[in-house]
């Protein structure tokens, strides 16, 4: 044990992070200049850096050539370990400054329209209940676009209705959303007993969401041979569920935004031939970010609405 703190004493005393960086740098852009480069350091310094390094670990990382550099076979592996290493510090720091940060005044996040509309406002008056100094700013997109946001660091935190995610982020179910077809009481679907099967909705024209939402992401999931073409497109839940209620056509919706019409009659639920349309709404953010107090509260807060569900 006391061998082991001596080692990693002596390691802390002449392990410098910059070095890691280089490697990987010279890893990455083929030689050292250009490492040097990527990591901001003077390449004179570079150099007498790398040689630094390759004394004290005791063997060479490095094969200089006059057309750049490659990693020796001991190189490749000890690059592989500053790679974790670096991508552990980064947590680390990520993790310290959220605690920092905690009780800053702002949550900025993303959301797309049926969650921004149904389940943010009791997420946001629970938040606001606990942290009642924070102030939160939810900006209010399809999912497409909040995606977008995310992975470009636009936000960086935020809901959406799609699984359809980049390999760059990382998400969180928390809400389990079912979608039903609904109809006018004059609709044929709505006059007789048979359930609607999967095929015949991908033949029969409806009033959709836009492209870009999480409801039509959801619809084009479940054919892989097309759809017909829709009536009319809006961004709107409420838009649709007029149109549908004064005759126009079906629509497919979350349960969220058309239950209060279906329980005043407005609207009818047809049945499907099948399992239930279930779909989840996750929350999102980059691989490797860390959530900071506020944005965790927020998550915790969501996570804890679902179980109720």
């Amino acid at each position: 044990m006391d061998s082991d703190v001596t080692a990693r004493r002596s390691l802390a005393h002449w392990l410098q992070f910059s070095s890691l960086e280089l490697l990987v740098g010279i890893a990455d852009h083929g030689s050292l200049s250009a490492g040097a480069r990527a990591t901001g350091m003077a390449q004179s310094n570079a150099s007498r850096a790398l040689k630094t390094l390759e004394r004290r670990l005791g063997y060479p990382l490095v094969t200089r050539k006059t057309s750049g550099s490659t990693l020796t076979a001991e190189g490749v592996l000890t690059v592989q370990w500053a790679r974790e290493a670096l991508a552990g510090l980064n947590v680390f720091a990520a993790g310290v400054r959220s605690l920092a940060e905690h009780g800053q005044k702002e949550l900025e996040f993303g959301a797309s329209m049926t969650v921004a509309e149904y389940l943010a406002p009791s997420w946001i008056g629970a938040l606001h209940e606990q942290l009642p100094q924070v102030t939160p700013r939810m900006r209010i997109m399809n999912s497409h676009d909040v995606i977008q946001a995310v992975e470009h660091e636009e936000l960086s935190f935020g809901f959406v209705e799609t699984p359809d995610l980049p390999a760059v982020l990382k998400s969180r179910e928390v809400f389990r959303d079912e979608m039903l077809i609904v109809v006018s009481p004059t609709h044929p679907w709505a006059l007789h007993d048979s359930p609607v099967t999967v095929e015949e909705l991908q033949e029969t024209a409806l009033i959709e969401r836009e492209k870009g939402s999480g409801t039509r992401a959801f619809l084009d999931s479940l054919s892989a041979t097309g759809r017909a073409e829709p009536i009319a497109e809006f961004n709107s839940n409420a838009t649709i569920c007029q149109l549908v209620a004064g005759g126009m056509g079906p629509a497919v919706l979350s349960h969220l935004a058309v239950q209060n019409h279906l329980d005043q009659g407005i609207l009818v639920k047809v049945p499907i031939a099948g399992p239930p349309f279930m779909r989840e709404l996750r929350a999102i953010w980059r691989e490797g970010r860390v959530l900071d107090a506020n944005q965790s509260m927020l998550l915790d807060i969501a996570l804890g609405q679902q179980s109720k569900q």
